[in-house]
């Protein structure tokens, strides 16, 4: 007889529910986060388990790489596409972990990807480098900010970039300010540069991925992002699904042409999000075909719309060249 297993996982325990093809429950427990005591509450049911779903929570990876590495047949689960059961009044821990036990036993769980775990520190990685790159930014943009405000002058971002760069002679109290700014910008790009240097030493991008540097705006660290947040691109069904994973679709509902509402926007990889819409920014710049595409959108729109217009092209094409091993054509990207 088949059994399932369900795991609500939390900051520092985890309730543990085992159920059978009756939904009779044989298990039910609430279990420090240690994996000796999650297998030793297994244990007796270990040879009939059919699969164990576990919660896609921010520190899912002990736990379904622990249970893998033991042979376990595991499920990481989609909580954003759970849907509860009409008519529900009250639920907790122990309610949440037979539901996920039962949606895998109908086979309707809503699963997401197990990104594999040798490339998973350095995919993190560069998450964290992104986030970084917005807490630099941040910071360049105040000093820009300060100097504009009490010269009425726009010093340009490259040359406050610049090390030889100097504060304008303004209010002292303002200086001060301005330089504590500049002088956190700087050691953030230090070690933005410091995680440049280590993933550009360690990791290179596979020969499927290495075709989207051809692309306008995608470079090594940008293609290495690309690389790692997408995985496998055969696990996409088609170009507007990886769009919509990659968040460069329109999120809204619509009914004889009307919006009816709005979906869930932030649903999907906000990464690969980043990424493209970095691309973006750098084939407007760069590439003729991509300008003259966001000219003709940004007039009809406005600039946020017409960026996000490039980054959905670039998106759908990069899932093209990964799919079919061809070059980027910007001809035929931005012909029409």
């Amino acid at each position: 007889m088949a059994l399932y297993c369900g795991i609500d996982l939390h900051s520092n325990n985890h309730w543990l529910t085992v159920i059978d093809e009756s939904d009779k429950r044989l298990l039910e427990k609430r279990l420090p986060n240690d994996l000796s005591a999650t297998f030793k509450a297994l244990a007796p049911y270990q040879d009939e388990l059919a699969g164990i779903a576990v919660e896609s929570t921010f520190n899912w990876y002990w736990l379904v790489d622990g249970l893998m590495a033991a042979g376990m047949e595991v499920k990481l689960v989609n909580t954003a596409a759970v849907k509860k059961y009409d008519g529900l009044k009250y639920a907790d821990d122990r309610h949440d972990a037979f539901w996920l036990a039962h949606l895998m036993r109908l086979n309707i769980l809503p699963t997401g990807y197990i990104y594999p775990k040798e490339q998973r520190a350095v995919r993190d990685l560069l998450r964290r480098r992104m986030g970084l790159v917005r807490v630099a930014s941040c910071q360049l943009i105040s000093v820009q900010s300060m100097i504009w405000r009490y010269t009425g002058a726009m010093a340009s971002t490259n040359l406050i970039r610049k090390p030889e760069f100097v504060m304008p002679p303004i209010d002292p109290h303002a200086v001060l300010g301005a330089q504590s700014s500049l002088t956190l910008y700087r050691a953030v790009q230090r070690e933005i540069d410091t995680i440049e240097a280590t993933v550009l030493g360690q990791a290179k991008l596979a020969p499927e991925f290495a075709i989207l540097q051809s692309m306008s705006g995608i470079g090594k660290i940008l293609g290495m992002t690309v690389m790692f947040e997408t995985g496998r691109i055969e696990r996409f069904a088609g170009p507007g699904d990886y769009a919509s994973y990659s968040r460069c679709v329109k999120s809204e509902h619509l009914s004889n042409g009307k919006k009816k509402g709005e979906g869930n926007a932030k649903s999907g990889n906000r990464y690969l999000s980043w990424a493209f819409s970095e691309a973006a920014h750098f084939a407007v710049r760069y590439d003729p075909l991509a300008k003259r595409f966001y000219d003709k959108k940004r007039a009809q729109k406005n600039g946020i719309v017409a960026i996000r217009a490039v980054a959905h092209k670039l998106c759908r094409a990069a899932y093209f060249m990964l799919r079919d091993q061809v070059p980027f054509d910007a001809q035929r990207l931005f012909a029409h």
